[in-house]
């Protein structure tokens, strides 16, 4: 398989989507976990997720005008989303303590999961 722009495009690469905080401009925030540099705004998700995907277009075509290598999606640290449930009060005591951490649920549980089971 040729590894050109149409390729690149395709994998499975991971993008973080972030509402950004009225203190720090509002909107939304998107980036490529594996690719630092590579990040989109705008007013809706939808809009960040968009801009994000045309920088990384751009990032690909740079890259393969120089012929650089361009790393491909690490599939063991893919995030996969779940659905747990747990007590309301326990997520407002979970959402109180990270607050002044600048943590996200999903980084907190992990961070307690991993410090758990000593992965």
């Amino acid at each position: 398989m040729k590894k050109n722009l149409d390729y690149y495009m395709n994998l499975d690469y991971e993008i973080i989507v972030k509402k950004v905080k009225p203190e720090d401009g509002a909107g939304w925030f998107a980036y490529y976990k594996d690719f630092k540099g590579v990040m989109g705004d705008g007013e809706s998700a939808d809009e960040a997720l968009q801009s994000a995907q045309e920088a990384f277009k751009a990032f690909v075509t740079v890259m393969l005008e120089s012929k650089e290598s361009i790393a491909e999606p690490n599939e063991a640290d893919k995030s996969l989303r779940i659905n747990i449930s747990m007590p309301e009060r326990l997520v407002k005591k979970i959402d109180d303590f990270i607050a002044p951490l600048h943590l996200t649920r999903s980084a907190f549980l992990q961070k307690v999961a991993m410090k758990e089971i000593g992965a």
